[in-house]
């Protein structure tokens, strides 16, 4: 290519070619490879299907899907990289073609078997308890005949889903239009994520732009994200909804229309409580900047209305789903995760205290440092809505999102997502962007080796090789060419893109 040339200059096909085209290669090799190593409940057809009987109930079958995960991942890591090197160095990319790009890699996974995740067959497990007359919020699906042959997770069957009356009745009717096809269910709830990518591809550059970032740059960062593709589309989770509601809500606060955004925040929340959490900033783009403390109070009290109406609305057409708020609060930190530093810290410290005799297990101090995590991400959260004036309403909610997982009691590699979107529109700084970057390297490591060991609990000979095959790829991949190495080590300006 040559060096002075923009790639707004170049043409639609060559820059498709160069990115969009690797990229889809790579999405095919993950969907081939989830036929072997991809959730499939026990009913499906396609056990039965020789390729996939192949790649399943052999070793050598076995070793060839995870292979070709693993590479599909790296292409795709790979690409994304190249993209950024490229938009930040030779400048601009048409918003239109990196939406094109991001569709190319979308379209291999549309129907493919779920990676990184089995969510998506607890969503339809739970459509099924909640058309059988049964709340999913107070009921785990453990009290659902089949469930284990529906591929729900076994680690939340006794649990309430923490998910909000409109996700539910997207649940229930799914799983009324799929019965008992399992696997369609899932295909047709990840059409439900992919409304939400679609939302994030639309509304991420247009928010970018409303603040006077580069929006190419923020799709890249915050869209075309291997994690997003990894977790968002594979593994279909229902975060990508929420996220999407949400910018499309921020966008609309930078329009004068925050009634609206409100009403949208609380139609998020409904989806997932956390969205919640977007709200008061929404009120204050509603205020608007520099404006004092009791027009930031008129402004929440106006957004909170238009939330409260629009989320008392929903459950009034439900008419279920009332114990989501102690399942959000209780479901997902009954997992330990390592990823969580609260869980990790008390992990740590309760390993010394119950070998030198002062606990009986570590237990207590996690919780304690869960607690403590809680209560600073709660006075993180006050402070940010406190010194609004020192940032824009759109950084403030990346932060708070960002506080909230670092210090929650539970992370999982998605949850990122609910805040790199809007830190790629709010603008980032190169040290920040390198972070980001190297964040998501680091949790592609994570997901190629999830994808692959060879049970959920036990690791084996191959799961080792794999990690350190991981490993290897993607420090080959992120360090060995100049583009990308410029990309992740180079000092830059502080001058947000």
């Amino acid at each position: 290519m040559n060096q002075g040339a923009t790639l707004e200059s170049l043409p639609a096909q060559h820059l498709l070619l160069r990115h969009g085209l690797p990229g889809f290669i790579g999405t095919t090799c993950i969907a081939v490879g989830a036929l072997g190593v991809g959730s499939l409940p026990g009913t499906t057809d396609l056990l039965t299907n020789p390729i996939v009987d192949a790649l399943r109930g052999s070793t050598q079958g076995s070793l060839i899907a995870r292979s070709l995960v693993l590479i599909g991942l790296a292409i795709v890591l790979q690409a994304w990289l190249l993209i950024g090197s490229d938009l930040l160095q030779r400048g601009a990319w048409p918003v239109r073609q990196l939406q094109w790009v991001l569709l190319m890699w979308v379209i291999p996974l549309v129907a493919a078997p779920p990676l990184f995740s089995r969510d998506v067959y607890s969503y339809y497990a739970q459509g099924r308890l909640f058309e059988s007359g049964a709340d999913p919020t107070t009921v785990g699906v453990g009290s659902l005949p089949g469930w284990f042959d529906m591929g729900a997770d076994p680690m939340w069957t006794e649990s309430p889903t923490p998910y909000g009356p409109s996700f539910l009745l997207i649940e229930r009717t799914i799983s009324s239009i799929a019965h008992p096809n399992a696997y369609l269910a899932a295909i047709l709830l990840r059409l439900t994520s992919l409304v939400g990518v679609a939302l994030m591809a639309i509304y991420v550059p247009k928010l970018a732009k409303a603040y006077g970032v580069n929006g190419s740059t923020a799709l890249w960062l915050g869209v075309l994200n291997p994690l997003v593709i990894m977790h968002f589309v594979s593994g279909a989770h229902n975060d990508a909804l929420m996220v999407g509601l949400i910018v499309l809500a921020l966008y609309l606060g930078t329009c004068q229309q925050c009634l609206w955004s409100a009403a949208i925040i609380g139609l998020a929340t409904t989806i997932k409580p956390i969205g919640l959490l977007a709200l008061p900033f929404v009120g204050l783009q509603f205020a608007g900047v520099g404006a004092p403390w009791l027009g930031k109070i008129k402004a929440w009290l106006l957004t909170g209305l238009a939330a409260v109406i629009t989320i008392v609305c929903v459950y009034l057409v439900v008419g279920s789903g009332y114990g989501v708020v102690q399942a959000a609060f209780g479901t997902p930190g009954s997992v330990l995760t390592w990823l969580s530093p609260t869980t990790a810290i008390g992990q740590a410290f309760g390993g010394i205290t119950s070998a030198i005799g002062l606990t009986s297990n570590a237990y207590g101090v996690i919780n304690v440092t869960h607690t403590i995590g809680t209560l600073l991400s709660l006075i993180g959260i006050i402070w940010l809505l406190i010194t609004s004036d020192r940032r824009t309403a759109l950084r403030g909610v990346a932060l708070a999102f960002g506080v909230l997982v670092i210090l929650g009691p539970v992370v999982h590699p998605w949850y990122l997502l609910w805040a790199l979107p809007l830190f790629a529109a709010a603008g980032l700084s190169f040290r920040e962007r390198r972070i980001a970057v190297l964040l998501t390297i680091f949790l592609v490591v994570h997901g190629m080796i999830e994808a692959s060991t060879a049970a959920d609990n036990v690791w084996d000979w191959t799961d080792l090789i794999t990690f350190v095959i991981a490993l290897a790829v993607v420090g080959i991949i992120a360090f060995a060419s100049p583009h990308e190495r410029h990309l992740i080590l180079d000092a830059g300006s502080s001058e947000k893109q």
